[in-house]
């Protein structure tokens, strides 16, 4: 009976301490997730906190100050007023749209061969397409350069769309997505009578609606972060886009002077990005993991 005690206090006394152990463990865990958060948020913090402070007051402090008891809006109407930003939000918003769409198309059509058509020489032709994301695309530039400028494209939208329209790395997304579908399904709809096309669109995409759902979103976040090829093949400033506007604005505009101002127009520039993110950060959590998932 003394034992049969003894060993029931030993495992609660164990039990004691694994539940100790397991508490302190999370918790320098959500101590640790805590000031990782901390150190991401607070540039952004940062930023914010300058848009809103006077000109005056932001010169004024030797020691910056991580508040403000009067905030103004006075830097966001200089960012709009100063330079151009209305017309980088155009142009951006022409790109985005036009390369997100054309891209999709592109997408959805290739990973539909790749995952249910059958013709000659298919894995060889999908092995090879993968193996382009080896390459980097620093080399590709160069290629898309030479050819953008030979067709005499340079500081027009069509040079700024072209080479972004398609992407080894979306297209094996989807096919990846796509191969899920039971094969039955297309066997039957052949049986049916129902064309390819009428079968992707009508069964197909609406399965998958998240993973395509995520690859716009990650695509109009690609396109709106662009900097290296805009930078690159436009010259004009009437076809910069508002990261190469940003620059542009700290290089040789206020920016350099008026830092509030330029904090002003990162906020605005960098708004869309986070509020679509918190939106759709569901959905892009759900259709990257159905992409990688087999069977």
């Amino acid at each position: 009976m003394n034992n049969q005690n003894s060993k029931t206090s030993a495992y609660q006394s164990a039990e004691r301490r694994a539940k100790i152990f397991g508490t302190v463990g999370k918790s320098l865990i959500y101590l640790m997730l805590a000031f990782w958060a901390l150190m991401v948020l607070f540039p952004f913090y940062y930023m914010i906190l300058t848009s809103v402070k006077e000109f005056s007051a932001y010169n004024s402090e030797f020691i910056p100050k991580l508040y403000t008891l009067a905030p103004t809006v006075e830097n966001y109407v200089t960012a709009f007023t100063a330079v151009p930003l209305g017309d980088y939000f155009t142009n951006t918003l022409i790109f985005t749209l036009s390369t997100t769409a054309i891209m999709l198309v592109v997408s959805v059509l290739a990973a539909f061969a790749f995952a249910r058509l059958d013709f000659p020489g298919k894995n060889l032709a999908f092995t090879l397409f993968l193996a382009l994301m080896m390459i980097p695309s620093e080399l590709v530039v160069i290629t898309n350069f030479v050819t953008i400028t030979g067709m005499d494209l340079r500081n027009t939208f069509m040079g700024l769309i072209l080479p972004s329209v398609t992407s080894v790395f979306y297209i094996y997304l989807l096919k990846e997505n796509f191969a899920q579908i039971p094969d039955e399904l297309y066997l039957a709809a052949k049986v049916d009578g129902t064309k390819d096309m009428k079968y992707l669109f009508k069964v197909m995409v609406p399965i998958c609606r998240p993973t395509i759902i995520t690859v716009i979103i990650l695509k109009v976040i690609e396109c709106w972060n662009s900097y290296v090829w805009p930078r690159l093949i436009t010259d004009d400033p009437e076809y910069f886009l508002v990261s190469n506007g940003i620059q542009a604005i700290r290089e040789g505009g206020f920016g350099r002077e008026n830092v509030p101002a330029m904090m002003a127009a990162v906020v605005v520039v960098s708004a869309p990005l986070i509020i679509l993110f918190l939106i759709f950060r569901n959905k892009i959590m759900e259709g990257v993991s159905r992409g990688g998932l087999k069977g």
